[in-house]
């Protein structure tokens, strides 16, 4: 955070969470959380996500306690965030991916975006997302080619059209819809998210403001790439893609690196929406949430400093 009077107060470091809620409670609640989606990977895609990620989480918790012990630095693994990195980066990744990558992910996640700025609580945005994008500029064919292997559980079950969920479950495109750990699980991860929204270990104005403003842009200008014209946009299944299900709910809401008011997250959110669109219809792709929440992190203080200049507060 800039210096100055405008920073935001300590006492708003993370405004919706309740005060009896500890570090290691919160860490636990969002692992769990995270685990019906990622077993129903691991049955939809095969056994091989459990390894992808074990290898995600090993490689986050052993840096972190190499790190702390070269700088003598408190071991903190028992607040369980180097396990939800771990958990984040390994969903957030295809099945078929050689094991190394989420190993190098995990570790750039907690080493560079993590540790190096100080642990958790420091860092500008949140670490699974750099470890994301880490992999997605290191080894772009790599996750390509693995993206479309499908192989093991039910989308290689014979008789079973791989990549071609709507065949076989059709209409359950938010139960399956691609092959990386995240894509298949969009309703899990829905509705856990809104577990630690009821809860409010999650705040609900970033996800909501994130969705509302990526469904209005598909909606209007969708139809425009592929000729369909104005207000011709495919709203559900591009809301059906659980990669950015677990960017929306589970990266972008972290409350280290979004802004400390309500009327900022809201800002926060459709600007993510915003650029999740553009990056999806006319860049990045399939890594437009994730740059999206990238570029509105380095925005955060300057939402922030706008607000407390102007005597907002939440």
């Amino acid at each position: 955070m800039s210096s100055g009077t405008t920073s935001r107060p300590a006492s708003s470091a993370a405004p919706h969470l309740h005060a009896e809620l500890t570090t290691p409670r919160i860490m636990v609640s969002v692992s769990l959380c995270l685990l019906p989606a990622a077993a129903w990977g691991a049955l939809v895609l095969g056994p091989r996500v459990l390894a992808v990620l074990a290898a995600a989480v090993a490689a986050s918790l052993a840096v972190e306690l190499l790190i702390a012990g070269l700088a003598w630095r408190r071991v903190t693994l028992t607040d369980g965030s180097a396990l939800v990195t771990g958990l984040l980066v390994g969903c957030s990744l295809p099945a078929a991916v050689p094991l190394f990558i989420p190993a190098a992910a995990a570790a750039f996640a907690a080493a560079v975006v993590k540790m190096t700025f100080g642990g958790l609580g420091r860092n500008w945005m949140n670490p699974a997302l750099g470890g994301r994008l880490f992999a997605a500029f290191s080894w772009p064919g790599l996750l390509a080619a693995a993206g479309g292997a499908l192989s093991g559980g039910w989308a290689g079950a014979p008789g079973v059209p791989g990549g071609l969920p709507g065949r076989w479950l059709p209409g359950w495109g938010f139960l399956w819809n691609g092959s990386s750990i995240a894509e298949v699980s969009t309703v899990l991860l829905a509705l856990a998210a809104a577990y630690l929204i009821a809860v409010r270990i999650t705040a609900w104005e970033i996800p909501a403001a994130f969705v509302v403003a990526f469904a209005a842009a598909v909606w209007v200008l969708g139809g425009l790439p592929a000729g369909g014209g104005w207000f011709r946009g495919d709203v559900p299944a591009s809301l059906g893609s659980g990669g950015l299900a677990l960017v929306a709910l589970y990266m972008a809401t972290d409350p280290v690196t979004s802004p400390a008011v309500q009327p900022g997250r809201l800002i926060f959110g459709a600007g993510c929406g915003l650029l999740c669109f553009l990056f999806r219809a006319r860049g990045a792709g399939l890594e437009g949430a994730v740059l999206a929440v990238l570029v509105m992190n380095m925005l955060v203080p300057l939402i922030d400093r706008l607000w407390w200049t102007r005597g907002g507060g939440s």
